[in-house]
């Protein structure tokens, strides 16, 4: 799909999901949002507020690791931040459901 302009989530996912064909990146993705999960349950559980400042790295650490070794393309989060953050969470449910493969 060609780069340009979105103006919802619904519009930006397909897109999104066409920049993770290889099974190897979303599934790096789906460990980095897991892991941005566990990281905040724990910190709210255990009032460790530091380890919020783990976040992005344990979430785009393994993201951009999967673009730069199996999808060899650049992440849709320079371009799109916001919607590729969300779209992260999306991706997450729909591999959780079945609906997009592991």
């Amino acid at each position: 799909m060609a780069e340009r302009d979105f103006h919802s989530l619904s519009d930006f996912y397909p897109y999104y999901l066409g920049e993770h064909q290889d099974r190897r990146c979303r599934r790096l993705h789906f460990i980095g949002t897991l892991l941005v999960l566990v990281i905040f349950v724990v910190a709210l559980v255990s009032q460790i507020w530091l380890l919020l400042i783990a976040l992005p790295f344990a979430g785009y650490g393994f993201a951009w690791a999967g673009h730069v070794f199996f999808e060899k393309n650049k992440p849709a989060t320079f371009r799109h931040p916001l919607y590729s953050l969300l779209c992260d969470f999306w991706m997450f449910k729909d591999m959780l459901t079945g609906r997009i493969s592991f």
